[in-house]
C-alpha cells in the first residue's frame, strides 16, 4: 500500500485478462519468451527474455501506426512472471505476464497498465486485440510449442 499520500498511477486503468490452459508452465513459457513462437501468436519481434534488453513488435501498419510497438524487458522470473515495457503512439505501458500452477494446467494473467485517462482508445483497443492474441496462444500452445 502507498500512504505516501500522493499517487501518480490514480486515474489509470490496468487491462486484466486471465485464462487457464492446460499445458504445464514450461510449456506456456516457451510461448511466452521464445521469438519464433512469439510470431506465431503475437507478433513479429526481436526479443530475447534478458532483463534490460531493448527489442520492438512489429505488425502491418496501418493509417496513423507505424506498425511498432518499442519494448524493454523488465523482469524475468523463470516459470513465473515476465514484464516488458510497450511504448507506441506516443503511450506508455507496462505489460506482466504471471504464471501460476493450476490443477489442470497453467494459470496464466496478462495485466497491460498505465491507460490514463486520455487513453480509452487504447484501452478498448488493447481489450479486443489481446482478447485475439490469447486465441492465438491457444493455437500456439495446442500444436507446436511442446
Amino acid at each position: 500500500m502507498n500512504d505516501s499520500g500522493s499517487n501518480p498511477a490514480e486515474g489509470t486503468r490496468t487491462l486484466v485478462i486471465e485464462r487457464v490452459f492446460p499445458h504445464p508452465p514450461e510449456k506456456v513459457w516457451r510461448a511466452l519468451t521464445e521469438s519464433p513462437l512469439l510470431t506465431q501468436w503475437l507478433m513479429n519481434n526481436d526479443f530475447e527474455p534478458v532483463v534490460g534488453r531493448k527489442f520492438q513488435f512489429r505488425s502491418e501498419p496501418v493509417p496513423n501506426w507505424d506498425g511498432v510497438i518499442d519494448c524493454e524487458v523488465l523482469i524475468v522470473d523463470h516459470l513465473k512472471r515476465l514484464s516488458y515495457s510497450w511504448s507506441s503512439l506516443g503511450a506508455d505501458f507496462v505489460v506482466l505476464w504471471t504464471l501460476t500452477p493450476a490443477e489442470d494446467g497453467t494459470h496464466v494473467r496478462m495485466e497491460q497498465s498505465g491507460f490514463g485517462p486520455d487513453h480509452q482508445a487504447a484501452y478498448k483497443g488493447a481489450k479486443y486485440g489481446w482478447q485475439r492474441f490469447f486465441d492465438g496462444l491457444e493455437r500456439v500452445l495446442g500444436g507446436s510449442a511442446g
